[in-house]
């Protein structure tokens, strides 16, 4: 394969996997373990696939040190649906939730929630537009939990600390886009949940952890796809469940694990985060970041240059030299780099490169 040319995929979700992972899963493509089958054709009750999905568990469970009061669920629909699912299954009738409003994708939680129940906004960067995280908290004691995002995939604002909810209060986390970047204290959560496509595999799997105390909450008659108690119990095979999502999740982690597990992950991601953003600032304004340095995401790099025709020049040359999905999100506009776990030392000096030749010619 010495003459394959992988692209540079700076692409926010679905995002860069580990070029030995994809090798890997190339090679037992067409036979899975002697079955003869792919992964993507044996049952999902066969003991070949419920080795995969209980190793992609265990090594999840090293990886984060996950306690064993809690149950890890691979779940489907994206994030997005556990907006939904997450009120439905924890806050009660008639109680209210916190939120932390600090980008696009808590907003965009907010809004789901609000159609099932109350919701209170503990805090919202809104008004700075979304570039850092909150100094203070308005919090209510009696909230069924308290929500935040962990890291903007769009306005790139990620959390180094948890917030802390009052007593009794369970804090619940979407991580989707900075999942297995970095050490976490899984116990500090009752429930964190990722869409896999931005850090941890391909779309098509959610991972949810939840704390034992939480499914107890749960109340009777949830449509059965949409009941934590019972996808949890059914350990993720009430249904068919995404097989080939799962497997390829199980390999990143077992990918992260040769890395020397999370710190060593969290190191290599702070040395590439840091090229990029010494770029920035070292541009004298040519390069805008959007984040406050002290909010700035390890995993999102948002950026402005001086107009709209520069960056869109930008984008256009950048994909000629192989630096792909660099255009932000159509709802901020800009420049985005997303450097997740499988993007490369290589690649981020690439960008980092072109970055200082382009403002060379254009600035």
């Amino acid at each position: 394969m010495s003459d394959l040319k992988r692209a540079h995929n700076f692409n926010p979700g679905p995002g860069v996997l580990p070029l030995e992972v994809l090798q890997e899963a190339q090679a037992e493509l067409l036979d899975f373990k002697g079955t003869g089958m792919s992964v993507m054709e044996i049952s999902h009750r066969s003991k070949e696939f419920e080795a995969v999905i209980q190793t992609a568990e265990a090594d999840l469970r090293e990886l984060l040190g996950i306690p064993s009061n809690y149950k890890v669920m691979f779940l489907q629909g994206g994030a997005t649906l556990q907006f939904a699912m997450l009120p439905m299954n924890l806050r009660p009738a008639g109680a209210s939730a916190d939120y932390i409003v600090t980008g696009s994708w808590s907003k965009t939680a907010v809004k789901e929630s609000k159609k099932l129940g109350a919701v209170h906004i503990a805090a919202t960067t809104e008004a700075e537009g979304f570039n850092c995280i909150p100094a203070s908290l308005d919090l209510d004691p009696k909230a069924a939990y308290l929500h935040f995002t962990s890291n903007e995939t769009i306005h790139g604002v990620e959390f180094f600390n948890e917030p802390t909810p009052p007593a009794g209060v369970p804090l619940v986390c979407d991580t989707s886009s900075n999942f297995i970047s970095r050490p976490i204290d899984v116990s500090k959560y009752a429930l964190l949940y990722a869409g896999a496509q931005k850090n941890a595999g391909p779309s098509g799997v959610t991972v949810v952890i939840i704390r034992d105390d939480m499914i107890e909450r749960v109340p009777a008659n949830l449509p059965v796809m949409l009941d934590y108690k019972t996808l949890a119990e059914s350990g993720s095979l009430h249904n068919t469940p995404p097989s080939f999502a799962i497997y390829m999740v199980g390999l990143v982690f077992k990918w992260a694990k040769k890395q020397g597990g999370l710190a060593a992950v969290e190191k290599n991601n702070r040395v590439k985060a840091g090229l990029v953003y010494n770029a920035i600032d070292e541009s004298g304004g040519f390069y805008r970041g959007h984040a406050k340095p002290e909010a700035r995401s390890l995993m999102n790099v948002p950026f402005r240059l001086p107009s709209e025709e520069l960056e869109d020049t930008f984008a256009k040359e950048a994909k000629k030299e192989n630096l792909i999905g660099l255009k932000g999100h159509r709802s901020v506009g800009g420049m985005r780099a997303s450097i997740y776990n499988a993007m490369d030392l290589a690649g981020t000096q690439e960008l980092v490169k072109f970055m200082k030749d382009f403002q060379k010619k254009n600035g």
